[in-house]
């Protein structure tokens, strides 16, 4: 049941409203890449979120910003804790960029280890105990079945052909039917939307179904209130489908609308080289188009974005901008996070911080300012691809020998 504070949906190609009751998923003139729109009654919401009432408020969980999400206070809580994740100000880091104001929002810290979880428990709450199902290139599977799991319900799963294999052994475990098509990310959308159809189950494609941003955009409601309500002048967004991006806009533009803040930061898109649309498209007339999509960071590898059109407006809308980095980019970037910080994540989300250092070099942005980088996944499901460049292990021998051999090596050093 979609709550009363709704207002109505907005089709962000050809502008036309729907009641919420109205329509599922996406504009029936447009088709599926005529996303939805949320938008809110925030003179009904307004008596219900406060910055005073999120101070005495000790829920550090998502459902601490209920009043803004679109599920009716009459569900019961999630079986699983999501979101409130830290927010680090990394000295190591800081002190190695000379960049006293940067800080880190870890989205690893999550029940199925990335910022996915935010989307697949409104899609799971609003199924209200159907079967429900998705495509994936990995970490939105993972998380659907992960919370499909924890309310025992069925959960169908599209990956491409090349999808992580430690991916797919998370969804196996949680009891989720894996279906591996014989494409590309986008070839399983496509039949994820015809099945889901047929059989009646509920839609969690990103960038399809409206209310994912809705869940994504608490990471940037809670980077709002963990900053004291300071606004950063950037978030740096590792993009692919532009739902996370589009969602952390939004999550910006409900505190403004409400008064809780003054202004919105500049977000950046981080796209990787071999899957650039939304860069293409802020680059040219706005339109986003598809480019084949090939890349090492698997989860931001989409060739035709889904929420594309979002994504660009609410990009501009900030005042902000789109990159690409390379592979190697990425992949040495993931290794300097993790041993300067001890974050471990995906190539995927450490692109953003990757899209800091291009961004640095290029002297585009100013070290004094407050940037927040987003990691959205973990890389303990991403090992094969990172295990190249992760560094060698020493073999060493037992007993004296052995410790004869750390005692040379060590001097080596």
């Amino acid at each position: 049941m979609i709550p009363g504070h709704i207002h109505h949906l907005q089709c962000v190609l050809c502008g036309t409203t729907y009641h919420p009751a109205e329509v599922p998923y996406a504009c029936p003139s447009c088709g599926p890449l005529g996303v939805l729109a949320v938008h809110y009654d925030y003179e009904q919401i307004a008596p219900h979120i406060s910055r005073a009432q999120l101070a005495a408020d000790h829920n550090h969980t998502l459902w601490r910003y209920r009043a803004l999400l679109p599920i009716s206070y009459s569900h019961d809580t999630p079986p699983l804790e999501i979101g409130y994740t830290p927010l680090y100000p990394v000295k190591s880091l800081r002190d190695h960029l000379a960049m006293p104001n940067l800080w880190l929002k870890d989205d690893t810290r999550n029940p199925s280890a990335s910022l996915k979880d935010r989307a697949s428990i409104i899609a799971v709450m609003l199924a209200e105990g159907r079967t429900v199902a998705c495509a994936s290139t990995g970490n939105a599977a993972s998380s659907l079945a992960v919370q499909a799991a924890s309310f025992g319900l069925p959960c169908y799963i599209f990956v491409p052909q090349n999808a992580p294999r430690a991916k797919i052994v998370q969804l196996l475990m949680c009891g989720a039917t894996v279906f591996s098509v014989a494409g590309s990310y986008d070839d399983a959308f496509d039949l994820c939307i015809e099945a889901c159809n047929a059989f009646g189950w509920y839609n969690r494609n990103t960038g399809y179904n409206p209310y994912l941003v809705e869940g994504k955009k608490t990471v940037g409601l809670e980077i709002a209130e963990q900053l004291g309500w300071q606004v950063p002048d950037a978030v740096l967004v590792p993009t692919g489908d532009g739902c996370i991006i589009s969602g952390v806009y939004r999550g910006f533009e409900d505190l403004y609308r409400l008064g809780m803040i003054d202004r919105l930061p500049r977000l950046i898109a981080v796209q990787s080289e071999g899957s650039p649309a939304i860069v293409r498209a802020l680059e040219g007339d706005g339109i986003v188009r598809p480019y084949p999509a090939n890349t090492v960071a698997d989860g931001i590898s989409v060739g035709m974005p889904r929420n594309g059109a979002m994504a660009v407006r609410h990009i501009r809308q900030s005042g902000g901008f789109a990159i690409t980095v390379s592979d190697a980019e990425i992949l040495s970037a993931e290794k300097e996070l993790a041993m300067r910080t001890g974050v471990f994540a995906e190539p995927s989300g450490a692109a953003s911080y990757a899209g800091l250092l291009r961004l640095l070099a290029d002297g585009r942005l100013a070290k004094n300012e407050r940037i927040v980088l987003l990691i959205t996944g973990s890389c303990l499901k991403s090992i094969d691809a990172v295990a190249q460049s992760s560094g060698r292990v020493i073999p060493i021998a037992k007993g004296p020998e052995g410790m004869n051999m750390v005692t040379n090596k060590i001097h080596e050093e």
